[in-house]
């Protein structure tokens, strides 16, 4: 098994688990991931923000916005609403964090932290020198 074999099996394990929060509050996925990018980057609270950091389409993250909105999770800020989603979303990504470094030592896990961080540094880099962001690709 290559390594994108691997990469759709962690993606498919993480979509897994943060599924079942989507269904029981009926959001879309794109719409868990924006409430989630939300608490984690109180900094970034705009449209134009969500699409530049998270590398998301435009017209996706405004829809998913507008139904956030309407269902009162968000205003400006993330509302008190959305708090028992945030919760159940943060245990959904402690639990495939620990599922997925189960057995790793803590300089292991480090130097994954390390690999990864450049694997993904080059791709956004030769991304880059291509002309794209890597939701265009």
């Amino acid at each position: 098994m290559n390594f994108w074999d691997h990469h759709k099996a962690i993606t498919c394990y993480y979509e897994l688990l943060m599924s079942s929060v989507c269904q029981k509050y009926q959001l879309r996925q794109m719409e868990y991931d924006i409430l989630m990018f939300l608490y984690h980057n109180p900094q970034y609270s705009t449209a134009a923000d969500i699409v530049r950091v998270r590398n998301s389409t435009k017209s996706h993250v405004s829809t998913s916005l507008k139904v956030l909105e309407e269902r009162g999770l968000i205003d400006v800020y993330l509302s008190a609403s959305a708090q028992p989603i945030i919760a159940e979303g943060l245990e959904a990504q402690r639990q495939f964090a620990r599922d997925m470094l189960q057995g790793l030592s803590e300089p292991q896990i480090a130097a994954c932290k390390q690999a990864f961080q450049k694997i993904c540094d080059n791709a956004e880099e030769c991304l880059k020198m291509k002309g794209m962001t890597h939701h265009e690709s």
